[in-house]
């Protein structure tokens, strides 16, 4: 049987921005502007400002590299790949793909870095960003809690596969070298979660992005990376999810058994990457719903923070247990704090909203509200899917279901949304906003890394 890393590259190198549905496309530039807000927000944290100082230190002033964004040093590949990945993290607009995945963070950076080398077109961009997050989904689809509950964090052990492959698409790869460079990823595929557990800073996406940026160096030198790496016996699959038939430990609804056959299965036609959504508020993913519901029914029934009496909140019981049940950090069900599950949803209810740009503020009624909040965890619910019900002080209560899928919207929506941002970025308005225009016409594009360059500070 041909394998699995051989059926991916074929996809990906016979790929033509003609095959992209709308939809896709649409996506694409979404997340691409999406990203970039995160870029420029979290160069002015200390995260992101750490890591542009780390890379330029030591790499600044390469020939033929490539640019950490914003700060405009020209640095190695996987140096770039690594600063600008983790800006993005830094900034917390992240996109996420089943909760516990952040395909952005590492396949945008890897991808710039591939545009900004060849040259690439905004057509050949988007192309190579759609094969990335697909093959990344893809892989992901089935296995992310189990992965996560052998102590791996899906993000960076799965985004090294989607930035490998949308820079080998963009450098225009031969399936032999696709191949190679999808082989080489699981080889150099990591993240263990010990570390943050322990009193430890998470190593995540960026060492994945700049680790990607190896594997499709190491490719394009003529390295050969294997066929059978992913599924084989001693393959991807039976090292980080502990077998390679499919067996899980953990799922969101309660399935045991994946199909690997299934990752190929329909590519090209049913698109994964269109169930990417984007994370717009600075919090896990599972809290973003919570904001947004909770605000919508009390607009809708006229329902203020005075006329409650408590609120219920069905949740997909591992949005509760972070980062998994095998080793849970952080219990979501358990007493109200600060920034926890019952926090935002007590926020949607005070403020119908909650702020885009990091705020520290606590309106004492959130403060009190969230101690009246509890959250009932579900093994049927979808992932980002709350059911709220407010029940107010007259007796009465009101219900409101989300879909999980409020937060898939499309590009007018996240430019719309994502210009909120606009006070917090290190550049002016109209620069930003010639971003999202430059992001709304990207195929139009020449050159896709004039993004790039509209990230730096004039002057």
């Amino acid at each position: 049987m041909v394998s699995l890393s051989r059926q991916l590259s074929q996809w990906v190198a016979a790929l033509e921005y003609e095959d992209l549905p709308p939809a896709v496309i649409d996506r694409a530039k979404g997340v691409t502007l999406h990203g970039l807000g995160s870029v420029l927000l979290g160069s002015q944290l200390s995260k992101g400002r750490q890591a542009a100082q780390l890379v330029a230190s030591e790499e600044s002033g390469v020939a033929a590299g490539a640019t950490i964004m914003v700060d405009g040093a020209r640095v190695t590949k996987g140096g770039a790949a690594f600063a600008n990945s983790e800006m993005i993290m830094a900034g917390g607009k992240l996109d996420s793909f089943r909760m516990l995945t952040h395909p952005g963070t590492s396949i945008l950076p890897g991808a710039f870095v591939a545009a900004e080398t060849a040259g690439a077109s905004g057509r050949d961009f988007l192309t190579g960003l759609a094969a990335g997050y697909e093959v990344m989904e893809r892989l992901a689809a089935d296995v992310i809690p189990t992965v996560m509950s052998r102590g791996f964090h899906p993000s960076p052990v799965f985004g090294i596969f989607g930035a490998a492959a949308a820079a080998a698409k963009i450098l225009n790869f031969t399936e032999d070298q696709i191949n190679s460079t999808i082989a080489l990823c699981a080889q150099l595929a990591a993240g263990n979660v010990e570390g943050p557990r322990s009193g430890g800073t998470a190593l995540r996406e960026g060492a994945a992005a700049r680790n990607a940026m190896l594997a499709v160096a190491l490719a394009q030198q003529g390295h050969v990376g294997g066929e059978t790496v992913l599924e084989g016996d001693a393959g991807f699959y039976h090292a980080y999810a502990g077998n390679n038939r499919g067996q899980l430990a953990y799922s969101f609804v309660g399935a045991t058994q994946a199909n690997l056959g299934n990752i190929t299965k329909g590519i090209g036609q049913d698109w994964l990457f269109l169930e990417t959504l984007y994370r717009i508020y600075s919090t896990a993913g599972y809290n973003i719903a919570h904001v947004d519901v909770t605000a919508q029914l009390c607009s809708e029934r006229n329902i203020r923070y005075e006329d409650v009496e408590r609120v219920e909140a069905v949740v997909n019981w591992l949005e509760t247990q972070y980062p998994s049940p095998a080793f849970p950090s952080r219990r979501e069900d358990g007493p109200a704090r600060a920034r926890s599950t019952p926090y935002y949803t007590a926020y949607g209810v005070v403020q119908r909203g909650f702020p885009v740009l990091p705020s520290h503020e606590d309106p004492p009624e959130v403060l009190e509200l969230m101690h009246r909040v509890k959250l009932i965890p579900s093994h049927d619910m979808t992932l980002f899917g709350p059911r709220i019900t407010i029940y107010t002080r007259d007796g009465k209560s009101y219900t409101k279901q989300s879909t999980g899928q409020e937060f898939m919207w499309d590009f007018d929506e996240e430019a719309r949304r994502v210009s909120d941002v606009i006070p917090g970025v290190p550049v002016p308005a109209a620069q930003f906003e010639e971003i999202i225009e430059t992001c709304r016409h990207l195929d139009t594009q020449g050159r896709a890394d004039r993004l790039v360059q509209l990230t730096l500070r004039q002057g």
